[in-house]
C-alpha cells in the first residue's frame, strides 16, 4: 500500500516508504544499530548496546545516542524508539525483510527481494569485534533460512505437480548446499517427477561421486532410491472401494503398531494409490498422512519424500475441510523441520498444527509439545517450558501417555541445561516411569541418558555409568542413531570423570560419529557432543578444541541454535582466542540460560 514503511537489510541496506528511498543514515553503524534491535531476541540495554558498537567512541552512549536520532529520522516519525532497555516499535504493516524470510510463509520469502544475499552485505565493523561475531552467525542464519525457504517451495511445487519450477528451486538449494543429502535427493526425485530419468540418475551419479570424494562416504538409501522411484502399487488388481483403502489403512497401521515397517509402508503406499481411484477427498487425506507419517517415523532415511507426502495430504485435506488431519500433517512437517535444525520453519509448521487442531487435545499436545522441543533447541527456555507444560496439562487431561512422557523429558532437558538439577530429576524420573510403564522401548533411551547427565552432574559417577550402558545397549538394538550418540557421550564423560582420559575422547568422538550416520537425525545431539568433544579437548590442551569449536560454530550459526553458538566462542575463548570471550557475552545474551558460560 502507498506509503508502507520497508527496512531491507539483506544485500545492500535501505529503507523505503511507498517504493521511495529514505536517506541513508551517516556511516555503517547506524545500519548496524538497526540490525541488532530488529533481530535480537531481547531488548538491549543503552549500556550493552553502547559497549557492543560504541566502545571505540570517546563517550559510548553519547554516540549510541546520535546514532538512535539518526535511526528516527531514517524510519519516520510514526516508528518510535524508547527507553533502556532500548525497544524499536514500527508502524502496522512495516515489511521487514529478515522477518519475511524467517516467519513468513515460502511464498512471501521468495517475495524477498534481497533473498540468498547477505545481511548488511559489503559491510565490516573490525571496531566492535564482538559485534562482527554476531553478525556472522545472523549471516550463517539468513543464508540457511533462504536455503530452507528453496526447499520448502520446492517441495510445495513437486507435491502440486509443478515439477518443472520444483526442479529449478532444487537446482538452487543443491547449487548452495552441495553435500546437504536431503537437497540432493529433492533434486533428483524433480528430475524423476519432471519426467527426465536420464537427468535424475545422472544427478544421483554426479552425488555420489561428490560424496566419495569430499566425505568418503556414500549417500544415503534415499538418495541412490530417487532417480528410480517405486510406483505406486497398482490400484486395478482390485476395483478401489472406501472399504477396500480403509482395510488397506488398518493393515499398514496395525504393522505400524507392531514394528513391521517394511509391510506397513507397502499396504500404505497401497491404500494412497486406491484412494487416488475414487473421489473421497477424506479417505485421501488419511491414506496420505498415514503414509508419510510413516515415511517420517519407520523408514530412516525418507523424511524428504515423507515431507512431500504430508504436503500432498494437507492440499487434500483443505479441500476435505479437514482441519484434524491438516493439523497433524502440519505437526508432522514440523517434526521433520526441527530434526534437521530449519526451527523457523519448524515453528511456522506446529503454529499451524495447534491453530488447526481446535478441541483436539491429544493433537494439540503433540503440536505443543514439539514445539517446545524446537525453543529448547534454540535457547528460548522459558517459552519453551510454556509449551512443553501446556502439553502436558493437555496429555494429563486426555490420558495420552506418549505426549505426557514427551513433554515431561524435555522439560528435564531444559531445567538440566540451565542447571536446574532438583526440578530436572523430578521431570525426568517420572518420564523414564511413564515411558516404562507405556512400554515404550523405543523412547527410553533418551530420558535414561538424560538422567544419566543429572547424576553425573551431581557426582553420582557410578549411577550414570550403569544407565548410560543400558541406554547404549538399548540404543544399539533399535538401531537408533539419536539415542547411540546421547549415551556414547555418556559413556565418555564417566570415563573422563574415572581419569581415563583417552577412552573419554574416544567415546565421544564415536558419539559424535553416531549421531549423524544418517541424514535425518536430529542435529542438536550432533552439537550437544560436539560441545562435549570441546570440553575435554581444552582439559587435555589438544589442539583438536580449535577445530572441533569451528565445527560447532558452524552447525549452531546455521541452524540458530543460539545456546551452542555461544557456547563455540567459549570454547575458542578457553583455547586461547581473547577476543571470543567478549563475542560470548554477547551471543549469550541471546539465550534464555544464565548457566550457559558455565565450564564446570
Amino acid at each position: 500500500m502507498p506509503g508502507t514503511l520497508a527496512i531491507h537489510l539483506l544485500g545492500e541496506p535501505h529503507v523505503t516508504s511507498g517504493g521511495e528511498p529514505h536517506a541513508a543514515p551517516r556511516g555503517r553503524k547506524g545500519w548496524a544499530l538497526l540490525a541488532y534491535l530488529l533481530t535480537t531476541v531481547s531488548a538491549p540495554s543503552r549500556e550493552w548496546l553502547a559497549e557492543l558498537l560504541f566502545s571505540d567512541a570517546d563517550d559510548p552512549l553519547n554516540a549510541l545516542s546520535w546514532n538512535l536520532s539518526q535511526l528516527r529520522r531514517l524510519l519516520g516519525p510514526e516508528t518510535t524508539i524508547i527507553g533502556g532497555p532500548v525497544e524499536l516499535r514500527l508502524p502496522p504493516g512495516t515489511f521487514v525483510d529478515v522477518r519475511a524470510l524467517t516467519t513468513g510463509t515460502w511464498v512471501q520469502a521468495l517475495g524477498v527481494p534481497g533473498l540468498g544475499r547477505e545481511l548488511l552485505e559489503g559491510m565490516a565493523f573490525p571496531s566492535s569485534p564482538a559485534f562482527e561475531a554476531w553478525l556472522l552467525a545472523e549471516r550463517r542464519r539468513f543464508s540457511a533460512a533462504a536455503e530452507n525457504a528453496l526447499r520448502e517451495a520446492a517441495r510445495a511445487k513437486l507435491a502440486a505437480g509443478d515439477a518443472e519450477r520444483a526442479l529449478e528451486l532444487a537446482i538452487r538449494v543443491v547449487s548452495a548446499s552441495p553435500l546437504d543429502e536431503d537437497a540432493q535427493e529433492l533434486l533428483i526425485r524433480a528430475y524423476a517427477a519432471a519426467g527426465d530419468r536420464a537427468a535424475a540418475r545422472r544427478q544421483r551419479d554426479s552425488c555420489v561421486a561428490l560424496f566419495r570424494r569430499e566425505l568418503g562416504t556414500d549417500p544415503g538409501q534415499a538418495v541412490l532410491d530417487a532417480a528410480d522411484p517405486s510406483p505406486l502399487p497398482d490400484a486395478r488388481e482390485q476395483p478401489p472401494s472406501t472399504a477396500s483403502v480403509t482395510a488397506g489403512l488398518e493393515t499398514g497401521l496395525a504393522a505400524m503398531d507392531a514394528g513391521a515397517v517394511d509391510a506397513a509402508v507397502a499396504a500404505l503406499r497401497r491404500a494412497v494409490a486406491q484412494a487416488h481411484q475414487i473421489d473421497d477427498p477424506a479417505l485421501q487425506t488419511k491414506a496420505l498422512v498415514a503414509l508419510g507419517s510413516a515415511l517420517v517415523h519407520g523408514v530412516r532415511g525418507r523424511d524428504g519424500e515423507g515431507a512431500g507426502v504430508l504436503l500432498e495430504a494437507i492440499e487434500v485435506a483443505r479441500r476435505a475441510e479437514d482441519d484434524t488431519l491438516a493439523a497433524q500433517a502440519h505437526r508432522e512437517l514440523g517434526y521433520v523441520e526441527l530434526l534437521r535444525g530449519r526451527y523457523d520453519r519448524a515453528q511456522r509448521w506446529l503454529h499451524g498444527a495447534v491453530s488447526l487442531a481446535g478441541d483436539d487435545p491429544a493433537e494439540r499436545a503433540w503440536a505443543h509439545a514439539i514445539q517446545g522441543v524446537a525453543l529448547t533447541d534454540i535457547g528460548r527456555h522459558t517459552d519453551a517450558q510454556h509449551e512443553l507444560g501446556e502439553a502436558l496439562r493437555l496429555a494429563q487431561a486426555a490420558d495420552v501417555g506418549s505426549v505426557e512422557t514427551w513433554a515431561l523429558t524435555f522439560l528435564g532437558r531444559s531445567h538440566l541445561l540451565r542447571r536446574e538439577l532438583v526440578p530436572a530429576r523430578k521431570a525426568l524420573e517420572a518420564a523414564l516411569a511413564r515411558a516404562r510403564q507405556l512400554r515404550w522401548t523405543a523412547f527410553i533411551p533418551l530420558p535414561e541418558s538424560l538422567l544419566a547427565d543429572v547424576d553425573l552432574a551431581e557426582g553420582n559417577t557410578d549411577a550414570a555409568a550403569s544407565a548410560y550402558d543400558h541406554a547404549y545397549a538399548l540404543s544399539l538394538q533399535l538401531g537408533d542413531p539419536c539415542w547411540e550418540g546421547l549415551a556414547a557421550r555418556g559413556k565418555g564423560l564417566v570415563a573422563n570423570r574415572r581419569g581415563d582420559t583417552e577412552s573419554a575422547m574416544r567415546w565421544v568422538t564415536e558419539a559424535r560419529m553416531r549421531c549423524i550416520r544418517l541424514p535425518d537425525a536430529w542435529l542438536w545431539v550432533e552439537g550437544y557432543c560436539l560441545d562435549a568433544l570441546c570440553a575435554l579437548a581444552i582439559e587435555r590442551h589438544s589442539g583438536d578444541a580449535t577445530r572441533w569449536a569451528a565445527d560447532l560454530e558452524v552447525l549452531a550459526t546455521r541452524t540458530g541454535m543460539r545456546e551452542l553458538v555461544a557456547r563455540a566462542y567459549l570454547h575458542r575463548s578457553r583455547s586461547g582466542d581473547r577476543a571470543a570471550a567478549d563475542a560470548a557475552a554477547v551471543l549469550a545474551a541471546e539465550v534464555d540460560n544464565p548457566a550457559v558460560l558455565r565450564t564446570d
